[in-house]
This record gives structure tokens, C-alpha cells and sequence, in this order.
């Protein structure tokens, strides 16, 4: 099971990022700095299966947040370098929570349960209808308004099954 850390920050750069001699694998990988608001610095590699919400094209000076998995070793430099899973652009209508959600559709966390309607949509990471139940699950949730409690509750707009 991943367990999913995050990073959100601004996007101070997007260049090329070499991975080896493979001529085919030139321009597949990127490299992309986020500065926080607190001026720490996180660098990303994008590869060719990193997840993009709503499949956005990411420029300098957008807010994102990106997702990696914190059991996967990293290299110990600065800034740290993460495999990015996951790039969320943030926008101010919309919240996001990456986790895995039991059987109750509580995330691992205990801080947000999951009330599904009818007008959710559960897809796959290509877009197409997830059929079965997103319960004991990875999942990517867009959602808005939540209720203050612990866990808080939502009715989420659109949930992205991570298989």
C-alpha cells in the first residue's frame, strides 16, 4: 500500500531531466522546482506515468502540489528530489485529497469520510468508468464544502481510483 506525502509550492522551473543513454527516453522526464511559502525548495521528477488533474499542462509560476510515495527511497541531496506521482494545479474552488480510504471511505488519516452520490464520478487514471465499489482503495478525490467535524464529511465531485 503507498503511502502518499505532498509537497505544494510554486513552479520556479521545468527543464529536461536525463535518466540514462537511452536516446528514445530523451524528453520523457522532466524536472520541476516548487518553492513553498515558507522558501523550502522540492524538485520533482516527471515521468511519463505521473498523474495530472484534469490532465492540466503546468507552467512557471502556477501553484501546485505534487504527490509521492514517502516509502520509496530518496537520494539525499538538496533540494530533495521526489518521483512525482501525482500533480495537482491548485485552484481556489476545489480541495484534493490523496490517500487510501477504507471500507467506510475514511482516509487513513481519520480526517475526511466520504459521502457518494449519484452525480460522483468515479473514474480511472484514463478517464474511463470505475464500476465497483472505491472502497479499500488508493484514491485521488476532488471535493468543495466539507462539515467541521472529525472526520469531516463530504460529498465529493470527482474521485480518481488509483489501481
Amino acid at each position: 500500500m503507498k503511502k502518499y506525502g505532498s509537497f505544494s509550492g510554486t513552479v520556479t522551473m521545468i527543464q529536461d531531466y536525463l535518466v540514462g543513454s537511452d536516446e528514445e527516453l530523451k524528453g520523457c522526464f522532466k524536472l520541476m522546482s516548487l518553492v513553498g511559502d515558507d522558501g523550502s525548495v522540492v524538485n520533482f521528477v516527471i515521468s511519463p506515468t505521473t498523474y495530472f488533474l484534469d490532465h492540466v499542462m503546468v507552467s512557471v509560476g502556477d501553484t501546485v502540489t505534487g504527490y509521492y510515495d514517502v516509502n520509496v527511497p530518496v537520494i539525499l541531496i538538496y533540494p530533495p528530489q521526489y518521483q512525482a506521482l501525482i500533480i495537482v494545479k491548485n485552484n481556489p474552488y476545489q480541495h484534493v485529497k490523496v490517500d487510501y480510504f477504507n471500507s467506510q471511505l475514511v482516509s487513513s488519516d481519520g480526517q475526511l469520510q466520504l459521502n457518494i452520490s449519484s452525480y460522483t464520478l468515479v473514474l480511472l487514471q484514463n478517464d474511463q468508468s470505475f464500476t465497483l465499489s472505491p472502497a479499500n482503495r488508493n484514491l485521488l478525490v476532488v471535493y468543495g464544502p466539507a462539515t467541521f467535524s472529525i472526520p469531516a464529511q463530504t460529498t465529493p465531485y470527482k474521485i480518481i481510483v488509483l489501481c
